[in-house]
């Protein structure tokens, strides 16, 4: 339904990708956000935000969601009103649109297959975080039909926080995977919600292990206050 708006959108975000001396990172953001807008106005896709208030004010820090879908990073950033950006999967990062999101606002791709290659984009984002930038990282590591069920989040994920010593901002997805990665037809109705940020006072002596379990378990237990029982 938005392929009329191709001709000029396309171009636009490649160009805009290409010309970081001549763009703002805010620039290149609203765009990425503009053209979230339009897919979810003509997919019928309507996505309710909540805790806003619970984002640190200053400073870059790490939002740690569950995984549903594709749509989860679209979700977050149309929530997130600063400009933001996410780690994925290089081998799926190159398909129609996604290419130029994950080139509009610098979006990390990361070789799964690769562990040099890993250790280096964990220690670009400790780097990226330090200087104030804010990045959404799947802890889960990926997306298998699990729906609203939270599967178990990879300690390792958090070593790049840690070294940055920033805030850990845990999100909960509810109902994210019903636009790309179900059935359903109709208008559909996902749910954002930022929740109160971990410092690193509060987390520096906990071991990866026991931190990721935390930031999970806060996770259901966010979702079990508006309904999602599936992780019972």
């Amino acid at each position: 339904m938005n392929l009329f708006r191709a001709p000029y959108l396309l171009p636009l975000m490649r160009k805009m990708a290409k010309g970081r001396d001549k763009y703002t990172e805010e620039e290149r953001y609203h765009l990425c956000q503009k053209s979230i807008r339009w897919m979810m106005k003509s997919g019928q896709i309507e996505t309710e935000v909540y805790g806003e208030e619970f984002l640190p004010k200053e400073g870059g820090y790490v939002m740690y969601p569950n995984h549903q879908g594709k749509y989860d990073a679209l979700g977050i950033i149309y929530a997130h009103k600063e400009p933001c950006t996410f780690v994925m999967d290089k081998a799926k990062s190159h398909t129609f649109l996604v290419r130029e999101i994950v080139n509009l606002i610098g979006a990390r791709r990361l070789d799964i297959h690769n562990v040099r290659q890993g250790f280096k984009i964990m220690s670009d984002i400790t780097e990226d975080v330090k200087k104030g930038k804010k990045y959404i990282l799947f802890s889960e590591g990926g997306y298998f039909n699990n729906h609203n069920r939270v599967a178990q989040f990879k300690p390792g994920s958090f070593k790049c926080v840690i070294k940055a010593k920033a805030p850990i901002v845990p999100v909960a997805l509810i109902d994210s995977y019903k636009p790309f990665n179900s059935s359903v037809m109709g208008k559909i109705i996902t749910k954002v919600i930022f929740m109160p940020p971990m410092y690193y006072d509060e987390y520096k002596d906990m071991k990866t292990v026991e931190l990721a379990e935390i930031v999970r378990n806060r996770i259901i237990d966010e979702m079990r206050k508006y309904g999602v029982t599936d992780n019972d």
